[in-house]
């Protein structure tokens, strides 16, 4: 155990993150006020795990726990809440890394971990091992819920080994037990009322084959369910609510998997019958409904946002259950992800005075619908977001608050009555001087459609006026989408301190944004989904943030897709492109999923356009390709294709193995950094000569 507390190391880092002499010190460009050198993070900064994350507190609030890093090594940190300055409990894997920690009781913490694994069933395929294990508070006694049954086959119990319960309510008024589910590797999908102190476990309900989703009341019962299925109409998601008088299952929704339609039931209330839907049937965004089951009618509209797509509701005083009418809150993908629109004037008061009290300013703020192009401004806290992670009520209200913008790395907190204390800085050592500025943009595409972008602009203290070098970032999916909280991965943070405008396209195709936007992506691979990105580059240069000369393109996964269908295509604006764990080979990514009716039927019918291994022998300009050895999701071969054939060619491309890289966050700091270097050199060096 440490003897340091973790708060009073996390005050130490951030005084030595601010003088770091690794980084760069940049002194203020002639002709703007001085002012203390900003330090430009190197790759090796932005490559650190987070510092201290995940904060929770207990469901009696006398505890707080965190993970936090040091080095490669992540360990939960456990205080009393009420001496936050004692040294706190520390709990440490030595084989797995821990990944995420919360609490299934006052005195018990579910534990993620993760490792590497070279899995060896039929082939050897490299891939991560996952686990959820319970412990206590010390990290003394350790349990694995639904442990595998050693009874199985060699084959069986390989297979049962890698099964991952999911915990599907902790039962909050319940000492001992909390609901889990099984997921099928090696056992029947199942949920079981486990006991978190002897380890014993109740099956509560067998799902069959063709059930999708389950959820659970705070009592553990079972209510609602999702199933899959085929009729005449093609294939369909059903949703059953369970009957309380005859115990029955019965179907109230049938929504078909090629209409893209969202139908759910998200919680109850405590009327008898009554229940929160979520759909977006007939709608251009999601919206909240209270629902009647007996009279199997939809009785009001909770809550719709005309922007963005509704997710569910807030209780802050029964955080693990919808349960009450008397909401806080409602959830939608706002701009910083899964938002919320308060209707407790004290949730809403205390994130206003928390803002204030960090200096953080409103300014008007313009939201477009890109299906209408109707238009409404509203006022939000520029620079970043503030919101409430957890409360417990109490003679001493207690909220955990998190702070995270593009431009601010992520930073928590604790309030208690009217004390506000930083609790710690996922990332002391960046400087936000240096991340410049973002906004949310929309530009018009060559056919009017409108596309929402964050734009991120260097800060002009250390780079000087524009316009500027600038690249186009399309994120992975391409069913996702960007937010404005800060960018974990590194990317964002590296490139505009290197003085590169940065652009983020929420191009067709993206989801969050509304039906049209999402659906009219559809078939346009490499097209009028790559014109978006395109149309984006020329806007930069309209609006005197880019030299059109000093343009690339850098994405992952999908976005690693979009840089190589730059690479190929003709008259592209840009000077070179840099693609991470990218699709080369749209037809073989996607018959890996033929056997999947669902994304047989709900997706792959909409993955059609460019493939660019077709044209990897003729490149139209300079590309760099990377690409992690352990990726199971767009696998090595996809780049490792059209490498080769670019080469055989002699066409001007670089391509990079990462070892232990998976598709999306790296094993090790070393490997972030690796990814973070070829990514700057070669937009500071190469791209063709010269860099950007």
């Amino acid at each position: 155990m440490r003897v340091v507390s973790a708060f009073q190391k996390l005050s130490v880092l951030a005084v030595l993150g601010a003088c770091a002499a690794a980084g760069a010190q940049v002194p203020a460009r002639q002709g703007h006020q001085a002012g203390p050198p900003i330090l430009v993070p190197t790759e090796e900064m932005l490559a650190q795990f987070p510092a201290v994350t995940g904060f929770q507190l207990s469901p009696d609030a006398k505890h707080l726990l965190a993970i936090e890093s040091r080095g490669d090594q992540r360990t939960v940190v456990v205080w009393k809440t009420d001496d936050l300055a004692a040294k706190p409990n520390v709990i440490g894997s030595r084989n797995m890394r821990i990944e995420r920690a919360s609490f299934l009781k006052n005195d018990r913490l579910a534990v993620t971990l993760s490792q590497p694994f070279d899995a060896r069933l039929t082939e050897v395929t490299k891939t991560f091992i996952n686990k959820l294990m319970v412990t206590d508070l010390e990290g003394k006694n350790w349990a694995e819920p639904l442990e595998a049954n050693n009874t199985r086959s060699d084959i069986g119990r390989r297979v049962a080994a890698l099964q991952v319960p999911t915990v599907k309510s902790r039962l909050l008024a319940d000492p001992d037990h909390v609901i889990v589910e099984s997921d099928g590797l090696g056992l029947d999908r199942d949920l079981f009322r486990y006991n978190v102190r002897t380890g014993t476990a109740q099956r509560v309900m067998r799902l069959g084959e063709d059930d999708l989703t389950v959820r659970v009341d705070g009592k553990g019962v079972p209510y609602t369910k999702s199933r899959g299925g085929n009729d005449s109409k093609g294939l369909f998601v059903a949703i059953e609510i369970r009957n309380p008088e005859t115990g029955q299952w019965e179907e109230h929704f049938r929504s078909y998997v090629k209409d893209r339609d969202e139908v759910e039931i998200v919680g109850t209330t405590p009327k008898a019958g009554i229940y929160i839907l979520r759909s977006n049937v007939g709608r251009e965004f999601t919206a909240l409904f209270e629902y009647d089951a007996k009279a199997r009618k939809i009785l009001s509209t909770l809550f719709e946002h005309r922007y963005f797509d509704a997710t569910g509701v807030r209780v802050l005083s029964k955080p693990d259950e919808a349960d009450s009418t008397d909401f806080s809150g409602f959830s939608y993908q706002g701009l910083h992800g899964n938002e919320v629109q308060w209707v407790d004037a004290t949730a809403e008061a205390v994130i206003k005075g928390v803002a204030q009290s960090l200096g953080l300013q409103q300014e008007p703020v313009s939201l477009v619908d890109p299906a209408g192009g109707q238009r409404a401004d509203v006022r939000m806290f520029v620079g970043a977001s503030v919101s409430i992670v957890d409360f417990r009520p109490g003679a001493v209200p207690t909220y955990l608050l998190r702070v995270s913008g593009l431009n601010y790395p992520t930073e928590h907190y604790l309030l208690r009555g009217q004390q506000l204390r930083l609790l710690g800085r996922e990332f002391p050592q960046v400087d936000r001087r240096a991340l410049g500025t973002s906004s949310l943009v929309y530009y018009k595409a060559r056919d009017g459609l409108n596309v929402p972008a964050l734009l991120t602009v260097p800060n002009k203290q250390l780079c000087g006026a524009g316009p500027y070098a600038a690249v186009v970032h399309p994120h992975g999916g391409p069913w996702s989408r960007d937010t404005m909280d800060y960018d974990r991965s590194g990317w964002v943070p590296l490139m505009v301190s290197r003085c590169q405008v940065v652009l983020q396209p929420q191009f067709r195709g993206s989801t969050g944004w509304g039906r049209t936007l999402w659906k009219a992506g559809d078939a346009e691979w490499g097209q009028k989904m790559q014109d978006d990105k395109d149309d984006g580059a020329a806007w930069l240069v309209k609006e005197g943030l880019a030299d059109a000369k000093r343009i690339g393109i850098f994405g992952f996964s999908y976005g690693g897709y979009a840089a190589m269908a730059a690479a190929v295509r003709g008259a592209a604006p840009f000077k070179c492109a840099v693609s991470g764990a990218g699709v080369s080979d749209i037809e073989r990514i996607w018959a890996r999923f033929y056997t999947n009716p669902f994304f047989r039927e709900r997706q792959e019918p909409t993955v059609r356009g460019l493939s660019p291994l077709r044209q990897a022998d003729q490149l139209k300009i300079p590309l760099m390709i990377y690409h992690g050895d352990r990726d199971q999701t767009a696998p090595l071969v996809q780049s490792e294709l059209f490498a080769n054939k670019a080469r055989a060619a002699n066409q001007p491309v670089q391509y990079h193995v990462l070892r232990d890289y998976g598709h999306g966050p790296a094993w090790t700091r070393e490997t972030i950094a690796r990814q973070l270097k070829l990514i700057s050199d070669y937009f500071a060096k190469g791209c063709g000569g010269a860099g950007l």
